[in-house]
């Protein structure tokens, strides 16, 4: 009779932790977004585009400037006074803590400059968040979150509103289920999460993004070394004849980048 108990209670065991991986190797743990993110800070966000966005996929964002959006509106509905601690639209896990280590016109500008919300390491709820090699973030509960995009040599984490638009489940909300996949992770909850004596732990640059930013400058200073070996090329190739004062070729051809030209914007 113990055995076979036994063997019953391995069988269960075995099955649970298959379910969990099973679960694992799917976005958010196959749960949706919070229905309170459609109403989130009392913006009216699209809640189709949080499904689609956070639980399925890896590389598209919502429209850039979203956030300014009239009906969304986000930093008019901020208190500029204070942090603001922003969580996971499905798991409700806090994510960033902002603005920290920066003023909120800091925090404002860049994020409306970008057109995303834009953070940086200091802000970073590091235990909850995960920078992949390729730049790609997401959460420790699989929701997609956005991308790293350093910028003055730091790290520039730039994130869907979207999906980090929920607030910290309810006790009986089915949602924590997600938190037991993840249980043996070092996480931090939302009940555990003291803000006056959180640091973050992130690096100030993870070397963690897209090759996009380095091929857009390996192409320009290739297009720029064509373009002075053409030139070289047209001025040996002048024709100087002996006795002759004619000159073909201008000295006066140049190639100038602008500094102050708009940044390229790749997420």
């Amino acid at each position: 009779m113990k055995t076979t108990s036994s063997v019953l209670s391995a069988a269960i065991l075995l099955s649970a932790a298959s379910a969990a991986r099973a679960a694992s190797d799917n976005q958010c743990f196959d749960f949706t977004p919070m229905s309170s993110v459609s109403t989130y800070l009392g913006a009216t966000l699209d809640y189709s585009v949080a499904d689609r966005i956070c639980c399925h996929n890896h590389k598209f964002a919502e429209y850039r400037g979203y956030l300014a959006a009239p009906e969304v509106d986000f930093f008019g509905r901020l208190d500029p006074l204070v942090e603001t601690v922003f969580y996971d639209s499905v798991c409700g896990l806090p994510l960033f803590i902002s603005p920290r280590g920066r003023t909120f016109d800091d925090f404002k500008k860049e994020s409306l400059k970008h057109g995303w919300p834009s953070f940086r390491p200091e802000e970073m709820i590091s235990e909850n968040v995960i920078i992949h090699d390729d730049g790609r973030m997401e959460s420790v509960c699989l929701t997609h979150l956005g991308h790293n995009l350093p910028a003055g040599g730091v790290d520039r984490y730039c994130i869907d509103l979207v999906c980090m638009a929920g607030e910290p489940l309810s006790a009986g909300d089915e949602r924590n289920q997600i938190l037991q996949y993840i249980q043996q992770e070092q996480i931090i909850n939302a009940t555990e999460l003291n803000t006056t004596s959180y640091t973050s732990s992130a690096e100030q640059y993870s070397g963690k993004t897209s090759n996009a930013t380095a091929i857009i400058i390996s192409v320009a200073v290739v297009g720029l070394f064509l373009v002075v070996v053409a030139f070289v090329c047209c001025e040996k190739s002048g024709w100087k004849r002996k006795g002759d004062e004619i000159q073909v070729g201008s000295s006066e051809t140049s190639t100038s980048i602008h500094e102050d030209d708009e940044e390229n914007e790749i997420y």
